[in-house]
């Protein structure tokens, strides 16, 4: 598959130090060449997100399954953006929808506000990228207790640090 050798070539190239894992500033700085300007605490959300094996570092495999949330995510906002360049608020939750994330109304408002750097209600990619990234993340940890499936957990104090550490945006 072309695209997986194009990612492969990309990946070698970023990895300049040949460890087979990029760091959070080499993928910082990887994104910024495609315009993607991410602040580093995002970048290493990332890096938490699909680092399977716990080692701090992305590995290409992991990269590639970032990679398909990133596309899945510019996909949702390039069908909704209209040219402009940027969603509001409804959109964002539109956008969100396409990914299968629903939020309820409280919840979704109090994220926008959160991810809304300018505080103009408009949204530009690697705002909703932000944004999906702490909601995916969220998601993930939440899912680690949500053992019976039902979306409701009970935490004692240990699990709710654990998960306040794990949480970091």
């Amino acid at each position: 598959m072309a695209n997986i050798r194009v990612l492969k070539e990309w990946f070698d190239r970023v990895d300049s130090e040949k460890t087979g894992n990029i760091t959070t500033i080499q993928l910082q700085t990887a994104l910024a060449v495609g315009n993607l300007q991410f602040p580093v605490t995002v970048v290493q959300q990332m890096i938490r997100m699909y680092d399977f094996d716990r080692n701090g570092t992305m590995s290409f495999e992991e990269f590639v399954a970032l990679n398909k949330f990133l596309l899945k995510v510019q996909q949702a906002f390039s069908d909704l953006e209209r040219g402009r360049g940027f969603l509001v608020p409804d959109e964002v939750y539109e956008a969100l929808m396409k990914m299968d994330i629903s939020l309820d109304s409280p919840a979704f408002y109090t994220v926008c506000e959160s991810f809304d750097k300018e505080k103009n209600g408009r949204f530009r990619l690697d705002d909703v990228m932000s944004l999906c990234i702490f909601v995916q993340s969220a998601r993930n940890l939440f899912n680690s207790f949500d053992t019976s499936k039902q979306g409701r957990v009970t935490l004692d104090l240990n699990q709710f640090i654990f998960c306040t550490a794990n949480c970091r945006i």
